[in-house]
């Protein structure tokens, strides 16, 4: 191995290692998977239900973050404290999440008037909210 190549070598691997990129990477992955959850119970919710999309955000939203929390928890932000901390942190989480959701319906809000249809809108409202979610989790909720 050449000279460059170590060294290009070695810091991919020290970023890789970093704690934050770490938590990225499973703040991520769990998002995803809280995506494909919000989504489906959205159009679940409009589809089938037929509930208002207002409240289909709503519904969506509540079983997403309570997925999230859990995985966040015991993946994302591995907590070494004893489970007393639980509540705090869900109260934490839960209040981050409330204001990634609120500023998510706004905008959903105004796709949906803008003329989009509606599951789109909301998929891009949720993704447009992501960074609420991880930096008040990441140095609020489980620090």
């Amino acid at each position: 191995m050449q000279a460059g190549e170590e060294t290009s070598t070695r810091l991919r691997a020290g970023l890789l290692r970093h704690h934050t990129v770490r938590q990225l990477v499973k703040f991520g992955l769990v998002g995803a998977t809280g995506f494909v959850i919000n989504v489906s119970v959205f159009a679940f919710s409009l589809r089938v239900l037929d509930v208002h999309y207002r409240l289909a955000y709503v519904f969506a939203f509540c079983v997403a973050v309570t997925s999230n929390f859990v995985w966040n928890r015991v993946w994302t932000f591995r907590h070494e404290k004893d489970g007393s901390h639980v509540a705090l942190q869900a109260s934490r989480f839960f209040a981050v999440s409330l204001l990634a959701a609120v500023a998510g319906f706004v905008l959903l809000e105004a796709f949906v008037r803008g003329g989009m249809p509606k599951i789109p809108g909301e998929m891009l409202a949720v993704l447009l909210v992501v960074p609420i979610s991880f930096l008040g989790n990441k140095h609020w909720s489980f620090r």
